[in-house]
This record gives C-alpha cells, structure tokens and sequence, in this order.
C-alpha cells in the first residue's frame, strides 16, 4: 500500500476541512475514506452526509471521527478525486498539483449536492467567488 500524505483537520470555510501538510502532485495517494461497511437498505434507514457508495452491494459509512477523510469537502472545482480501487476501498488522490497547506476538496456529485449542499449555499472558494 501507498503511504498517505501527511495531513491535518483545521477550520476551513465550510467549518472543518482537511489539510495537507505536504506538497502533492496529481495522482498522489493521499487517504482512504474507511468507515462501517453497510448495505444500500440499512444506509437508507441510517441516513446521514457521511455515506459513501462502494458498490452494488456496500455503502461505506464514514461517520466515525476516525475516518480523517470525512473533512474533505466539497468544492466545484475540486482538487482531489475518489477511487473505488478492487472494488473493496476508497482512494483519495490528487486530481492535480496541491500546495502545502492547501484544503483538500472533492466533487460530492449531484445527489448529494442537491440534498446536502444546495438548500444552505455552497460555500466553497469557486462559489464564494461570486
């Protein structure tokens, strides 16, 4: 296995977000987003933002704190992407070149924008331009 990045939970725009402490280059490995394996019908009964589909059969649920990847947040115009690697993990890797100290982002999709995000204002940099 990849060694992760070195990163940090610290106060971003969106409230907590997750940081890198290192400089990273796109396609860098930089955390797996772990948490309770579960079904599709128990998540819809559970419910929650930390829910994160695996496949067919399992949703991830990242809810515990231990799960350092739930501070990533979302952004449209995000530099970090999700990959379902053997269809057993979830990889976070770098969608391009990121600073020290840079927050980590990721594009959450639509479902979970629409439920999650839009009612309240996306408040991520690319939006908060405007």
């Amino acid at each position: 296995m990849e060694r992760p990045a070195d990163v940090r939970v610290g106060r971003s725009s969106a409230g907590l977000g997750l940081f890198t402490k290192e400089d990273l280059v796109k396609d860098d490995f930089i955390i797996e987003y772990i948490g309770e394996h579960i079904s599709h019908e128990e998540s819809d009964r559970r419910g929650g933002k930390y829910l994160f589909t695996l496949n067919d059969d399992i949703i991830v649920d990242g809810k515990d704190r231990k799960n350092k990847a739930r501070y990533i947040n979302h952004s449209c115009r995000p530099n970090c992407d999700a990959e379902i690697e053997d269809e057993e993990r979830i990889l976070i890797r770098a969608r391009k070149r990121i600073k020290a100290g840079e927050e980590l982002t990721i594009d959450y999709g639509k479902e979970y924008f629409a439920e999650h995000i839009a009612p309240y204002g996306c408040r991520c940099a690319k939006c908060s331009e405007k």
